[in-house]
Order: C-alpha cells, then sequence, then structure tokens
C-alpha cells in the first residue's frame, strides 16, 4: 500500500506538469471505476469520496432521481473524469485522489462477481502506467536535482573565483605600491602583509608568518624572513630588497640556517636578482638539500597574468631537484 502511494505521489508531479490525465490513463480508469462499483449511485459516491464537488456531479445525480435508466455507470465515470480533466489546475487535488484511490484498491469483493478479474486486471494496468510514469518522473527528477546541484557547485565556484580575483587584485595593488615606497620600515612592514596574503591566497601553507628580521646596512634595505609547506616540505623563506644583485655573503647565513634545521629547504626571493658565484654556491648546496632562487619580478609577473603561484614553485624545485638548476625562471616567456 505505501509503495504504491510513493509511486501515486511521483506521478502526481507528472500532473502538476501537465495538469491532466494523460489520454491513455483517462481511458484506463473510465473502464475501471464502474467495475470497482455495483451500482450507479455507488460511482457518484466514489467520486464523493474522492472528494469530487457537488457541481461536477449535481446534474448527473439529478438524472439518476429522474431516471436512472438514462444514463449508465461509464457514462457516469465518464463525465465526471472528463470534467475534473477540463478545470486542470483547478481540480488537481481530486484527480490525485482518484488515482491514489484505485491505485490502492485491495477489495474486489465489492464488484459483481463476474467483474472482479476484469477490475483486477484494470486495476494493473493502470498500476503499471503509473509505474511507467513514475519511473520517467523519477529519472525527470533526479536529473533536475544533478542539474541543480551542478549549477550550485559552479555558482560557488565562480562566486569564489570572483573573490580570488578580488583578492589577488588588491595584493598586486599593494604590492605594486611598495616600489614607490622610499622608508625601510614602512616599506618592510607593507611587503610582510603582502608576503602573508599572497602564499595564503594560494593555499600555500604558512608555517611561521613573514616578518622583519633585519635592518639597513651594508646595501641590504630589507630582510623579510618566514616559513611555508608545499607538498609536505618546509621551506625557509628569506627575501631581500636591495639595489643590487645577492652575493654569496648575503646568501650565506640563511643557507646555514638551513643545515641547521635538518629537513628542511629554503627559497630565496630577491629584487635585483643574484651574481653568479652566488648561483654557483647554491647549486653546490642542491647536494644536500633544495634551495630555490627568486626573484620579486616574478611574483609581479604571476599577478599580473593571474598564474598560479603553487604551480611556479613546483616547476622551481623540480627544476632544482632534477636538473639542478636553482634559479630556473618559468614565468620568464610572459614578461
Amino acid at each position: 500500500m505505501d509503495e504504491w502511494r510513493l509511486r501515486v505521489g511521483y506521478f502526481v508531479v507528472e500532473l502538476d506538469a501537465s495538469f491532466h490525465y494523460p489520454p491513455e490513463l483517462l481511458s484506463l480508469l473510465i473502464d475501471c471505476i464502474p467495475l470497482l462499483c455495483r451500482s450507479k449511485r455507488d460511482v457518484i459516491l466514489f467520486f464523493k469520496g474522492a472528494g469530487v464537488s457537488s457541481p461536477i456531479t449535481n446534474d448527473l445525480v439529478k438524472r439518476l432521481n429522474q431516471d436512472k435508466e438514462s444514463i449508465g455507470k461509464y457514462e457516469i465515470a465518464r463525465k465526471i473524469l472528463t470534467r475534473l480533466n477540463e478545470r486542470q489546475d483547478k481540480c488537481l487535488r481530486e484527480r490525485r485522489e482518484v488515482l491514489k484511490r484505485v491505485c490502492e484498491w485491495e477489495d474486489f469483493s465489492t464488484c459483481w462477481p463476474s467483474d472482479r478479474l476484469k477490475a483486477q486486471g484494470l486495476v494493473a494496468q493502470i498500476r503499471q502506467v503509473v509505474n511507467v510514469k513514475d519511473s520517467f518522473t523519477r529519472m525527470k527528477l533526479e536529473r533536475e536535482a544533478e542539474e541543480k546541484k551542478r549549477h550550485k557547485a559552479e555558482e560557488e565556484r565562480r562566486k569564489k573565483e570572483e573573490e580570488r580575483k578580488a583578492v589577488l587584485a588588491k595584493i598586486r595593488s599593494d604590492l605594486f605600491r611598495l616600489f614607490g615606497l622610499s622608508n625601510p620600515q614602512e616599506r618592510g612592514k607593507a611587503l610582510e602583509g603582502v608576503l602573508n596574503r599572497l602564499f595564503s591566497a594560494a593555499g600555500v601553507a604558512i608555517t611561521d608568518a613573514f616578518t622583519i628580521t633585519g635592518t639597513e646596512g651594508e646595501g641590504i634595505i630589507d630582510q623579510i624572513d618566514g616559513a611555508i609547506s608545499i607538498e609536505g616540505n618546509v621551506y625557509l623563506v628569506e627575501m631581500k630588497w636591495t639595489a643590487r644583485p645577492l652575493g654569496k655573503a648575503e646568501l650565506s647565513e640563511h643557507l646555514v640556517r638551513m643545515f641547521l634545521k635538518g629537513g628542511s629547504r629554503a627559497i630565496f626571493i630577491s629584487t635585483a636578482g643574484y651574481t653568479e658565484p652566488a648561483i654557483t654556491m647554491c647549486r653546490d648546496a642542491l647536494k644536500s638539500s633544495v634551495v630555490v632562487l627568486c626573484k620579486l619580478e616574478e611574483f609581479v609577473i604571476l599577478l599580473e597574468k593571474e598564474l598560479e603561484l603553487t604551480s611556479f614553485l613546483t616547476q622551481k624545485i623540480d627544476a632544482a631537484i632534477v636538473h639542478t638548476n636553482p634559479f630556473h625562471e618559468p614565468v620568464k616567456r610572459f614578461s
């Protein structure tokens, strides 16, 4: 019983879209309902029990009262079902109830003995039609649900992408603004925030936030230190804002710190590049650990071209490990 109620419930969704019984179902109901009821008045009562209002049945009841031979059970069923169909959504509830009652019919003792087998067969056919409609309706509902889910996921993805681009645009603007600052402390403090936000927006885990650890002296204007995690490996990051390429002396302290922290790796970020001796020293250091050299210009290009920071760093790391090249420049072709 509950199973058929469920199936009728699905079929009702189909009725919501079409607002009427399809022809094959209407014909089966016209043939079936008179067999389920022994008398003409029983047919009227069947529809009354399904909630069919008096205005739909009044003229039929009047004919029965005046001359019961003037109308038959099948004509009564046909007229009522047709009227329910013609009223479309106004009688949707009544059509639902009529269909539900027929599908749930179990006691065929109410039929005339000669009509029982035929009534059982028609009820089975109606259930089959409902079952087929149910299958199509369920597939339709599943497709619509899947489509709605996909659209929602796409909308969420689009929204997140717009938010990410807005964040990166602000980071890019703040990074460009740094080049106009002459005060080292002001620039260094602003650079802290830019680097932290840049790596965070790219989904790179920051294990130690970037902070100023050096002051102006011996050509080094700013020095920013931090640590990030990429694919489970910790990289000590040092950013130096200088007027000239970094040499061996400027990189040595950071390399020593890396070697003292067993298992860690190093990333340098320079505003002015590196001398050849410094690059050679880092290439030699690759025998013991992973050292990656970056230029701030590369991060500027990444932000301008909206390229992926994680992909950029991975390419740099792979070049250092596979090709013993600490200063690979994958974004150079975009400049």
